[in-house]
């Protein structure tokens, strides 16, 4: 703890702009963070483990009875189905972001790193930055996994290179907008093991009353309408469209019709509002 420490003094800038401070800062404990997941690969190895169990049982369990688009077409619901494992692979990011900074509350370090002089919100920025680029290194794993049981995307020219990658964007942003909802769990409980449970369990429902599984139109009328404007909605049927995968039956709730912005505007909100939310909160947190 003493190096990250200094390291942190040594990165302190002489007074200057607050905002690069801020940035400089982040850095720092991204950083640390980066290094301590580098030497515990459990939790990178585990965080993989979970996603791969649910593209392989959702593909060859539910494969052939899911009815997509009026076909029974087992690589029709593999194709329906990625987008939905890949939003719900960042989602669950949360658990382990709400978990670590708990951790460090438990240890009294986050004491440690407000009794510097260091920006405010910097340390869970960049605890949320780590988690950010862990995040990625597991979609980019869990789309080889993909690819091999079968997942393609568009063959119809309607997709291509760009329009791929920024699916896979929305999808990091939608991660890192909710790993600040686990940032402001963290702070407010006590133990690692709260976080955890309290980091998955209003992500079940929010997972599951989406469009990410099953076609919307199968639900009744109400839960329909909750699932349609579901955020985590938004963004796996802006994947469908930019991926050209099947989608779900025509809707007229505006997130389904306008995927792709209502996702940006979806994620955004969710980081102004959690990220002020969990600082205020940091400013005030005891171990």
């Amino acid at each position: 703890m003493s190096a990250v420490t200094d390291a942190v003094r040594g990165a302190a800038p002489k007074p200057g702009h607050p905002l690069g401070q801020s940035v400089r800062d982040s850095l720092v404990i991204a950083k640390r963070n980066l290094i301590r997941m580098s030497r515990i690969p459990e939790m990178v190895i585990f965080g993989l483990i979970q996603p791969i169990m649910f593209v392989v049982l959702f593909t060859y369990v539910f494969g052939g009875s899911m009815q997509i688009g009026g076909s029974t077409s087992a690589t029709d619901y593999t194709n329906f189905l990625m987008a939905g494992i890949f939003a719900q692979t960042v989602t669950f990011a949360t658990a382990g972001a709400g978990a670590g900074i708990a951790d460090d509350m438990h240890k009294g370090l986050i004491d440690r790193f407000r009794s510097l002089p260091m920006a405010r919100g910097a340390v869970l920025t960049g605890r949320t930055l780590a988690d950010l680029v862990q995040t990625a290194l597991t979609l980019l794993v869990l789309a080889v996994v993909a690819l091999l049981v079968g997942w393609r995307v568009g063959s119809d020219g309607s997709t291509n290179a760009a329009r791929v990658l920024a699916a896979f964007g929305l999808l990091l942003l939608l991660g890192y907008a909710f790993t600040w909802i686990g940032a402001l769990i963290g702070l407010s409980v006590r133990t690692p093991e709260a976080a955890t449970s309290g980091g998955l369990i209003w992500l079940f429902p929010v997972t599951f009353i989406s469009n990410a599984f099953v076609d919307t139109s199968n639900m009744t009328p109400w839960l329909r309408h909750i699932a349609e404007w579901n955020p985590f909605s938004a963004t796996v049927q802006a994947c469908r469209v930019l991926f050209a995968n099947p989608g779900q039956s025509p809707s007229d709730a505006w997130p389904m019709q306008h995927p792709v912005w209502a996702s940006l505007i979806y994620s955004v909100l969710i980081v102004v509002i959690f990220r002020t939310l969990a600082v205020r909160k940091y400013r005030s947190a005891t171990a």
